[in-house]
């Protein structure tokens, strides 16, 4: 059994002069819906709309995808999405959707328009979208999302980064971070974006002896305050923290900080860069241990292709300020690729970096191997 909507339209426009001969402009439309949509996203993508009065002065659309029309329970809520509407052609900025039902059609899909034979054989019905044209449409929206760092999405990365060339031995070290995201909605204009950065890694064994050390590292919790915007351009703004939760004193710094940190996202159709900083200065804590002002910068590139493939380089760049003059920067350059697809109906994006760090401190990793593997859960 197929889909719609039926959902009252009415125009705005301004400039177009009345129309005597067509009746009440209020009309009903209908929107065709994959139900795979309705099912795994909270963004209903749209195939076609057909107008049931061909008096009535309302757009007609056929093989166009909408994307972002707000679900809550069984009810569509009116209006497209403000992120969607810069994006849709100028007959459909100017109507605006009030209300929307989802309602089952007949058995052979027909609308109220295809039901009348004389206006069914004056027009041919248009042939709707492919599946797999779909598919991709919704695969490339969650990977520019999943990309982009204050993005309205839960998600759940898994980031492994494997260092070698540590310490005079030439040991490998390994950093797997564990960084849920979870956006609150806290009004109609603002959004919180909370990261937290949970490490768990394996220190080896110094030149000392006495083997290596696994467990937890120094926990990094981040909030970001961003507004709603239908903008290419996001940002976010807010507090960042250090909590000394590591369970061995080689593991962490003994130290409890605080700082600002700051995020900005441009998203294009192919390209999703920008960048995230902050700076944290320790507050308490061990006073046996070195005190902590750090930079953290990363800046991102991704490039999308089909399919949901991209390339991306997001090195992460490190500045200990109590260090000496030459051992304060790590400053790492590389990228890899990636992709966003599902795992039956889980979506997930998996990606690979490699980076060489062309300035590190005494000590430090000669390069990093970096994969990651990002539970998705659009609401």
């Amino acid at each position: 059994m197929g889909l719609s909507l039926a959902a009252i339209a009415q125009s705005v426009s301004a400039t177009s002069p009345p129309n005597t001969d067509i009746a009440d402009p209020s009309s009903t439309i209908h929107l065709s819906i994959d139900p795979i949509f309705t099912e795994t996203s909270p963004e209903i993508f749209i195939s076609s709309i057909a107008d049931t009065n061909r008096e009535s002065d309302l757009a007609i659309l056929s093989g166009t995808i909408l994307p972002s029309i707000p679900v809550e329970s069984s009810s569509f809520q009116s209006g497209i999405s403000i992120h969607a509407r810069y994006l849709l052609p100028d007959e459909i900025q100017a109507r605006e959707f009030i209300t929307a039902q989802a309602e089952p059609l007949p058995e052979d899909s027909t609308t109220p328009e295809q039901s009348n034979p004389a206006e069914s054989t004056e027009s041919p019905e248009e042939p709707p979208l492919k599946d797999s044209t779909k598919a991709a449409e919704s695969v490339e929206e969650l990977a520019r999302k999943a990309q982009n760092p204050i993005a309205n999405l839960i998600s759940l990365p898994f980031q492994n980064n494997t260092n070698f060339g540590v310490g005079p031995l030439d040991r490998t070290q390994n950093v797997l971070n564990i960084q849920p995201v979870i956006p609150v909605s806290l009004s109609d204009d603002l959004l919180l974006i909370t990261r937290t950065i949970v490490p768990v890694i394996y220190q080896p064994e110094p030149p000392t002896g006495g083997g290596g050390t696994f467990g937890l590292g120094d926990m990094n919790p981040q909030f970001y305050f961003s507004p709603k915007t239908s903008s290419n351009i996001t940002w976010g703004v807010g507090p960042t923290f250090l909590l000394s939760t590591a369970t061995s004193q080689v593991l962490g710094q003994g130290k409890w900080g605080i700082g600002p940190a700051a995020v900005i996202v441009v998203t294009t159709k192919q390209f999703v860069f920008g960048a995230v900083a902050n700076n944290i200065w320790s507050v308490a804590g061990d006073s046996d241990r070195p005190d902590v002002s750090q930079l953290t910068f990363q800046p991102f590139i991704n490039y999308n292709m089909k399919d949901g493939w991209y390339l991306v380089s997001a090195p992460i760049l490190t500045a200990n300020w109590e260090a000496s003059g030459g051992n304060q920067w790590t400053v790492p350059l590389g990228g890899g690729f990636g992709r966003v697809f599902a795992i039956d109906k889980q979506k997930v994006n998996a990606q690979v970096q490699a980076f060489w760090n062309v300035v590190k401190p005494d000590g430090g990793p000669t390069w990093t191997l970096r994969g990651q593997f990002q539970l998705l859960f659009p609401k």
